[in-house]
């Protein structure tokens, strides 16, 4: 009989650093906005007893929408910005275009089938990306403090220009966008943001970064950031 090995226990497998996993989407009717979010970003759609789960093929393409009672009441502080080949082709999936646009923009600002922001960012490529998520931007009171806390919390660098109100990440791990933006607004955060992302991580560690539990569910902790956006934990 041949001895048994010793079991090595490493803590990293069991906590690491924080990952990126999803994207979550609140949603009156969930079937009306399926669809267009499905086209608009390129991922698959699976219905799941009154929610959806839209997924590409690559990690962190996945967009989960849960069916929610309450309506949009104001502005999202979270949004996402589009690759697309022209602004026509998001109307045609469903979107509507914003009333205000500013012409100094290289985007355009356009609205869900539920009133969701979104910006679109025409591009003359060939070929188009299978997956059209950009970039995810945050309203923040102070882009630099918070972009600094999850720049720490990811193990990224923070990347700031003088002079400009908005700090940004890149090279996240999960994260399957090319930036993730904080920029600077002047009203306060009123009610649960609408658009949220999931990460894998610690809960405990993320806590004492400065993080805020909110309520524990059965697979998954709620937390809040120092500005008080909503994310989900998971195990590693």
């Amino acid at each position: 009989m041949t001895e048994s090995l010793p079991v090595v226990h490493d803590e990293r497998m069991e906590s690491g650093p924080t990952r990126f996993k999803d994207l979550c989407l609140d949603a009156l009717d969930v079937r009306a906005v399926a669809p267009f979010w499905a086209g608009a970003l390129g991922l698959e759609v699976e219905y799941r007893d009154g929610d959806a789960v839209l997924r590409g093929p690559e990690e962190g393409q996945a967009l989960w929408l849960n069916t929610v009672p309450d309506p949009k009441t104001t502005k999202d502080r979270v949004h996402l910005d589009l690759h697309t080949d022209s602004i026509e082709t998001l109307v045609g999936l469903g979107a509507t275009i914003a009333p205000v646009q500013d012409d100094a923009d290289r985007w355009t600002v356009l609205l869900d089938p539920e009133g969701n922001e979104l910006c679109g960012f025409v591009r003359e490529r060939d070929p188009m990306p299978a997956y059209k998520a950009y970039e995810m931007v945050v309203d923040s009171a102070d882009p630099v403090r918070i972009g600094q806390w999850w720049a720490d919390v990811l193990g990224v660098e923070l990347h700031h220009e003088d002079g400009k109100d908005w700090t940004w990440l890149e090279s996240v791990p999960g994260f399957p966008m090319e930036g993730w933006v904080f920029g600077l607004v002047p009203e306060p955060k009123t009610v649960k943001n609408r658009l949220h992302w999931d990460v894998y991580g610690d809960v405990a560690e993320l806590e004492a970064s400065g993080a805020t539990r909110l309520w524990d569910m059965p697979r998954w902790t709620v937390l809040a950031d120092p500005e008080g956006n909503e994310f989900c934990v998971f195990p590693h």
